[in-house]
């Protein structure tokens, strides 16, 4: 494998139109986008000085594998992920491919709407501790007597409100449906429980279980609503070992636990207060969140990163 190279920050000759904690986003013309997922991490809402080597190339490509396979679901905004096709559909990004190449989704633009579409197949983060204080999510009541990591029969659309800063907040559908209007809501809460269910499918074979993930969908000017941003990434979702599942606690996850549990044992020591600046993240914590992250990758497609080639995005003329 070739020395990794690692992308914290873009600057791209375009205006950015947000800046997240991994995504550097660019308006590349009058109704399309330039998503370039760096290899910025956060953990516990703080982002870290160090970039991941491969990660945001993994979000990236992880995305397009999962929405070749949901489309018959509905829509989405991705154009493509082709540097090739980039280029030609936005000439003045040639100068600046080694940046953003295979890392950066193309896509329509849309206005988002403001709310996480989660859904959750097991009792678990932020859902386990409602359900252990009260036990409801987002104010609904669940059956009695769960467990940590339970699994959830049906998955249970849990929306939340997006913030800019900090955590977001569990809110029930009601509060949804006055946030977008009733009809919305209910096209959100179909679809997003629709994409679960298929995911969850298509996972199986691999041994990995989707515990909860976020979806987030925008409007079009002609009022159709797409599915947008990352999709059932490591970042978005939460992945568990099907072969080391074992509910009534905490199940190992798929994705950057690495730093998780440096942090946590810092925290533990008294060493860091999970807010910001960040501690400096050993090289061998960045090694194995890396391998982390790839490992998934190849676990999920079948195919090693350095050699996947993810097909264009839309089916229908963008």
């Amino acid at each position: 494998m070739t020395a990794p190279h690692a992308i914290a920050r873009t600057a791209l000759p375009f205006p950015l139109a947000a800046r997240g904690k991994v995504r550097d986003v660019y308006a590349v013309g009058a109704d399309r986008l330039l998503v370039v997922a760096t290899d910025r991490i956060s953990a516990f809402d703080v982002v870290m000085a160090e970039p991941i080597p491969y990660k945001g190339e993994v979000l990236t490509q992880a995305t397009a594998w999962w929405l070749e396979r949901l489309r018959e679901l509905g829509a989405d905004h991705l154009i493509s992920v082709d540097p090739d096709r980039i280029v030609e559909e936005v000439p003045a990004l040639a100068a600046t491919r080694a940046v953003w190449a295979r890392r950066s989704m193309l896509v329509r633009r849309t206005v988002p709407f403001p709310v996480e579409c989660v859904v959750r197949g097991y009792l678990a983060g932020s859902a386990w501790k409602e359900y252990r204080q009260t036990g409801t999510l987002a104010g609904e009541p669940l059956p009695p007597g769960l467990g940590e990591s339970a699994r959830l029969e049906p998955p249970i659309f849990s929306p939340a409100t997006k913030a800019a800063t900090g955590h977001d907040e569990n809110i029930t559908f009601e509060q949804l449906a006055r946030i977008v209007g009733a009809d919305v809501a209910e096209e959100l809460r179909r679809r997003s429980l629709a994409l679960y269910e298929r995911a969850r499918e298509l996972a199986e074979p691999a041994g990995i279980i989707i515990a909860d993930t976020k979806f987030e969908f925008g409007r079009l000017p002609d009022g159709r609503i797409l599915l947008i941003d990352e999709v059932l990434t490591p970042d978005s979702s939460r992945f568990w070992p099907r072969e080391t599942y074992a509910p009534g606690g905490p199940q190992p996850s798929l994705d950057k636990q690495p730093v998780r549990d440096y942090l946590e044992a810092l925290s533990a020591r008294g060493a860091w207060n999970k807010e910001p600046p960040p501690p400096p993240l050993p090289a061998e914590v960045v090694a194995a969140t890396s391998a982390r992250y790839r490992d998934l990758f190849r676990r999920l497609t079948g195919v090693e990163l350095e050699a996947y080639g993810a097909p264009d995005g839309a089916t229908e003329e963008a």
